[in-house]
Order: structure tokens, then C-alpha cells, then sequence
């Protein structure tokens, strides 16, 4: 959903996309994570200052989700996220309200933590939220580009079963 001049929010058709080799919404970008195993244990680099997707450091947060509750949706105008889902799994959708975008009005499906590492990139302005898929709680890392202003948040919200963002989100069989 986007803003109209008059602060409506402007509904249009979208098209959801599951595949993984998909074309992502424009500005979306995806780091894979390499894990390092040995026999004490593991290590895993998750965005370092000299990465094609790091931009800023704000902060660095952990939320979480227990099995099936969702969080979302919302976006930020100015705030560009990094999810990391480090424990558990995660269904991380994207919906891009850009009316300015060649991907306006397109859903992104990501499944990501535990059987799928990555670093997701998230740009302003395209509306994000989540669900636990695991059977028990997971976690997620986020590093946002800016620093969280309790009295004045980057952070624009609306009710993951409002029916303004043409998602479903209740699993998929089949």
C-alpha cells in the first residue's frame, strides 16, 4: 500500500513469487552466509564493512518469534534493514507499495535461518513481516542503517490480517 496525496492508502494487484530463483523486488538484495564448521564449533560472518550490501551502521537488535505467530507488516522511510535469522526458521515477506518502482506491488517469499543462511537487505518503503515456521521460537538479527529515535520512530504499521497487503499469510501445501 502506498499514500495518496491525500494520506489514503491506494490498493493494486500483486503478484507473489516462491521460486528461488525469482527476480527480487527492485533494491532487495540477498548475501549468502558461509558457514565455517570445525570440530569446536562454527562460525559464521554475517556483514562485514567491506561487503557489497553494508551501507551504514545504526544499530544492531535481536526480536524474535514463537512457532506461527506473525509480525508485520511495516516499513520505514528513511531506515534500510538487514534480517539475519539465526536460530530457527523464518517466512520473511516483502510487498513493495512503491508506486515509483518497476517492481511496484510485487510479493517476495523468503525462507530463511537455520536451513537457509542469509543476509536479507530491505529498502525503505517496502513493507516487511514475519513468521515463524520452526517449532519453536526464532530468532532474528537485524542491522538497521539508522539508530532507532524512541520519540520520533522510522516506522509506519499496518495489521498483518487487515487485508490492505494482498497476502495470506497461512502455509502454503501442496
Amino acid at each position: 500500500m502506498t499514500d495518496d496525496e491525500s494520506g489514503n492508502l491506494i490498493r493494486h494487484p500483486s503478484s507473489v513469487i516462491r521460486h528461488p530463483s525469482f527476480d527480487m523486488i527492485h533494491q532487495v538484495r540477498t548475501k549468502k552466509l558461509r558457514l565455517i564448521p570445525d570440530e569446536r564449533g562454527r562460525l559464521m560472518e554475517i556483514l562485514r564493512c567491506d561487503d557489497e550490501i553494508f551501507m551504514k551502521f545504526g544499530q544492531i537488535y535481536l526480536t524474535s518469534a514463537y512457532p506461527g505467530v506473525v509480525k508485520g507488516w511495516h516499513y520505514h522511510k528513511t531506515q534500510w534493514d538487514h534480517f539475519i535469522v539465526v536460530h530457527g526458521m523464518m517466512k520473511i515477506v516483502l510487498y513493495d507499495a512503491r508506486k515509483d518502482s518497476p517492481t511496484f506491488g510485487e510479493i517476495n517469499e523468503f525462507f530463511m535461518g537455520t536451513h537457509n543462511q542469509m543476509v536479507l537487505q530491505i529498502p525503505p518503503y517496502v513493507y516487511h513481516g514475519f513468521k515463524c515456521i520452526s517449532e519453536y521460537e526464532a530468532l532474528v538479527i537485524n542491522v538497521p542503517t539508522e539508530l532507532y529515535k524512541y520519540s520520533d520512530p522510522d516506522e509506519y504499521r499496518v495489521s498483518p490480517d487487515s487485508g490492505e497487503i494482498p497476502y495470506d499469510w497461512s502455509r502454503k501445501d501442496g
